[in-house]
């Protein structure tokens, strides 16, 4: 089985490159979860020593006061025997460092890179992997060293700054802290002991090291503290010897450091029954062996994050859209493809799948009903226009049996009020279309990626709505036209008979023009009116209905389709003009979704492999 640290550091690096290590986001990170060990202690403890002694090389910058001013992400990892050591940077992917004094100062040019050169502090990490025969899989984060007082160059909130930084590293349950104490100073007064037990007040996660064993006072030694009886954690204590200052200055091997660290614990007589547990090497083991550990009890963990985590991607890649094709038979495809959704929805509007096609019905079942009852047709039926249409249309000769022409201009001017309603009718329903593709519009997600695309259709639909308003209003219109063009004949042959009944022959002509006449004539306009109105109130609905609602169903964007054909690919590349944030946002999802797969994928195989 593949070793997990290994698995571990390959992802963390994935994350590294990416960018997935504790960003802002929506979405949780898989660098958070993943298992981690945070070197602390304060200024001259002794930090980087312990790290440069577990790697076996020299490789940090050393110097007075602040000296790592970012957290340093350590990823080592074991290479076979005989294999040539070399070192990486996250920031300079694909460069190997052979050379560790080149690595000491490209840390310390990157790190003025980022506050300058000035003894500030950043919390933007470096990453630096080491590959080497001589040490063992472990990640390590080196942070700045922990003070009680600002110096000259640096903000007043230094202090509280470090602090702060350091507890956000440690703070989270998947990290490991490795305590660094000075043993020739007060444990109760160590700065590394004092933030871990805020943030691990049970020492479930810490584990304590003991540098400058060897700088004690004569007549003292660490054995109480060694011991866990000084300061008790889960952990037992681990006693270190760093190369002296002098050893430095010379460039003493490190391996030869450690030879010199064992001698030290094995040769010394109140440590030599702890020799087995000292030393840097055997800290490295524990480390990592331990890491291990952890990072096998959270495989459950991780692969619920993990698998959360792409279903989360998933659905905000899938509402983001589909990204652009580059040629423009895939620009025309993915155009249409973004219309006919909207076309879909459109019409799922109408059909009653979406609401609002409703308000259709009510036109014809609400409104047109009630602007035909409120046409006054009693006003233009009075006896007074009555008597002068009848009197007009007979001219110098009186009828002799009905009044047919007048009769014709009293129907013909009562049924010309009805256009207004008519026309009225198809605008309420051009209204109601036009809000609907508006809806339909701001309902696409599609269209919400593309501002100009959404322009342009808006624009077809709108222009496609107002032309068949236009044929709508003319057909319907000559629907009463029609009925002021030809009236119904059944309808009239009556009117004689009724005439001859209710008449008088031994009236003069003229006495047909008295108010009981008229008030006959008025009636019977009014009824045929009234049965022309009742057919209208079906017909129009019917009209609007076929030459609008229909029309807008089957070919709303059919002039669109058109034009769409005749574009170019860079004609067509302008109404694909995704914002570039969008873009940039799904290009990052995707590489985040594809690191999340291989990352399910490889602990999903170690979790089966158990």
């Amino acid at each position: 089985m593949e070793n997990l640290i290994q698995l571990v550091n390959r992802l963390q690096r994935a994350c590294t490159a990416l960018g997935d290590h504790g960003e802002e986001s929506a979405l949780p990170t898989l660098w958070d979860a993943l298992p981690s060990i945070a070197v602390v202690g304060g200024q001259s403890s002794g930090k980087s020593s312990v790290l440069e002694s577990i790697v076996g090389k020299d490789f940090l910058p050393r110097g007075s006061g602040i000296v790592t001013r970012r957290p340093l992400v350590l990823q080592l990892h074991r290479l076979e025997q005989g294999s040539r050591e070399y070192a990486e940077f996250g920031h300079l992917p694909r460069k190997k460092f052979t050379d560790f004094a080149a690595v000491r100062k490209e840390i310390a040019d990157e790190t003025d890179r980022e506050t300058g050169r000035s003894k500030q502090i950043s919390s933007v990490p470096i990453y630096l992997s080491i590959y080497s025969p001589n040490v063992v899989n472990l990640t390590l984060i080196d942070l700045p060293g922990l003070t009680k007082v600002a110096v000259e160059g640096q903000s007043d909130s230094i202090v509280a700054d470090i602090e702060n930084m350091v507890r956000a590293y440690i703070e989270k349950p998947n990290c490991i802290i490795l305590a660094v104490s000075p043993a020739n100073q007060d444990l109760a007064t160590s700065d590394a002991i004092k933030i871990s037990r805020e943030v691990d007040p049970k020492g479930e996660r810490t584990f304590g090291v003991l540098t400058k064993i060897d700088l004690m006072d004569k007549g003292t030694d660490a054995v109480d503290m060694l011991e866990g009886r000084a300061y008790k954690l889960q952990f037992p204590w681990i006693g270190v010897v760093n190369r002296s200052q002098a050893d430095i200055n010379k460039n003493v091997d490190m391996i030869a450091a450690r030879r010199r660290e064992k001698e030290y614990f094995s040769s010394t007589p109140e440590y030599r029954h702890l020799a087995s547990r000292m030393g840097s090497e055997h800290l490295g083991k524990v480390m990592s062996k331990h890491l291990e550990a952890v990072i096998k009890s959270r495989i459950p963990g991780l692969q619920s994050l993990i698998n959360k985590t792409i279903i989360d991607l998933e659905s905000e890649l899938s509402r983001l859209g589909k990204p652009i094709a580059t040629d423009a038979g895939g620009k025309l495809y993915m155009v249409m493809e973004v219309c006919r959704t909207f076309d879909g929805i459109f019409k799922e509007h109408l059909d009653g799948v979406r609401p609002g096609g409703d308000k259709i019905y009510n036109v014809f079942d609400n409104q047109l009903p009630a602007a035909l009852k409120r046409l006054q047709f009693d006003k233009q039926l009075s006896m007074d226009n009555v008597r002068k249409l009848i009197t007009e249309a007979d001219g110098y000769q009186p009828h002799l049996i009905a009044p047919e022409q007048g009769y014709r201009r009293l129907i013909e001017s009562s049924l010309i009020s009805i256009k207004g309603p008519a026309e009225a009718a198809v605008d309420a329903v051009h209204v109601i279309l036009k809000d609907l593709v508006h809806k339909s519009i701001s309902e696409t997600a599609e269209l919400k990626q593309y501002p100009s695309l959404r322009v342009e259709v808006n624009g077809a639909a709108v222009e496609s709505l107002e032309r068949m308003r236009d044929e709508s209003k003319k057909a319907t219109l000559q629907l009463v036209e029609m009925e002021c063009s030809y009236l119904t004949v059944d309808f009239f042959r009556k009117l004689p008979q009724d005439i001859e009944k209710g008449g008088n022959p031994t009236h003069s002509i003229f006495d047909r023009y008295n108010d009981s006449y008229l008030r006959r004539i008025g009636s019977n306009v009014l009824s045929y009116v009234n049965m022309v109105c009742a057919s209208l109130r079906n017909s129009i609905p019917k009209s609007v209905v076929y030459c609008q609602v229909r029309e807008a169903k089957r070919s709303l964007l059919d002039h669109f389709f058109t034009d769409l054909g005749k574009k170019e690919g860079r004609q067509l590349g302008t109404l694909l003009d995704e914002d570039p944030a969008i873009m940039q946002r799904r290009l990052s999802l995707a590489k985040r979704l594809e690191l999340y797969r291989a990352a399910q994928s490889e602990i999903d195989s170690v979790a089966w492999s158990k």
